[in-house]
């Protein structure tokens, strides 16, 4: 079996592509960028390019068997700068993949959204894939138009899609301020002195999952998820940042390190709490999170004060 990950050189991609060819998959990774691709198995086979690029597409997917699309060219943060970009960057090239493997004989392509954002306001908790999808940022408004577009192309062309919702992934390897990914970037600013910035006096309420469950979720979705459905990964438990502060402040401690936090105005795009209910991924692969919060905070913290520098 033959796998491309497109959008394979980021946090959860790196992640990924190791599980697949774990399990004796060739696999294909597609990335704007070679510099980020470390640490991946040798043997992978690596295109740098845009995959809004109709004819070096078609020719990386012509004889695959499986995709696994995670490229995403923003944040929710720059979203908001520039949300014509958000469009612009992200839409039409999920379409070109669309178009291209809807005439191809591939098995399964499996969609990463964004269970954190396409539902907007919590309208109960935890939040399962029926829920109002009402998205308050352009990047969850974009990536909700990429499921719809996806959708389409399934009922019309028999496009064999599975879209999956993750909540926060956090772990290993994940970049500190890019305007995403709370826990990474609190614990680099830890390490070095930081003001690490809170958004009210408790934050938000986030559903922080470790980034190898995120994976044998997306695994889970691929090998025994059904077409044209959506699958959330998550926990099922809200965290608020305040919380994770607290657990953070504990095993820096240890090192003799100070946390230094700076409350500021809560941003009126940060949905108040968002937490997954799972159930359905469960029912129906058997997935279920292995690693504890703890646990993965522990190992995060561990890789950060290995491997970080400022």
């Amino acid at each position: 079996m033959s796998c491309c990950v497109i959008g394979g050189g980021g946090f959860i991609g790196q992640h990924l592509v190791q599980v697949l060819v774990s399990q004796g998959k060739s696999v294909i990774v597609v990335d704007l960028n070679r510099q980020c691709l470390v640490g991946v198995p040798s043997g992978v086979k690596y295109f740098t390019g845009n995959y809004g690029d109709r004819s070096f597409l078609y020719n990386i997917l012509k004889d695959v068997d499986e995709v696994i699309d995670l490229a995403y060219a923003s944040v929710p943060k720059t979203s908001f700068d520039d949300p014509i970009q958000d469009i612009l960057s992200n839409l039409p090239p999920a379409i070109n993949l669309f178009e291209i493997a809807s005439g191809l004989k591939i098995k399964r392509i499996v969609v990463v959204s964004s269970g954190g954002t396409i539902y907007g306001k919590a309208v109960n908790l935890p939040i399962s894939e029926n829920h109002p999808t009402n998205p308050i940022s352009p990047y969850g408004i974009t990536k909700l138009a990429i499921e719809k577009y996806a959708q389409m192309y399934h009922m019309l062309k028999g496009l064999p899609v599975v879209f999956v919702r993750p909540a926060n992934a956090f772990g290993e390897g994940q970049k500190p301020f890019i305007a995403q990914g709370f826990i990474a970037t609190a614990i680099a600013s830890a390490l070095t002195g930081c003001e690490i910035n809170l958004f009210g006096e408790q934050g938000t309420i986030r559903d922080y999952i470790y980034v190898r469950d995120v994976v044998s979720g997306i695994i889970a979705a691929l090998e025994h998820g059904r077409t044209g459905e959506s699958y959330n990964i998550g926990s099922g438990i809200g965290r608020s940042n305040r919380k994770i502060l607290e657990m953070i402040e504990s095993m820096a401690k240890l090192e003799g390190i100070e946390l230094h936090v700076k409350i500021l105005q809560p941003r009126k795009y940060d949905v108040p709490a968002n937490i997954l209910n799972s159930s359905k991924l469960q029912n129906e692969t058997g997935w279920f999170p292995t690693v504890s919060f703890i646990k993965g905070l522990e190992l995060t913290w561990k890789h950060f004060k290995e491997h970080y520098n400022q």
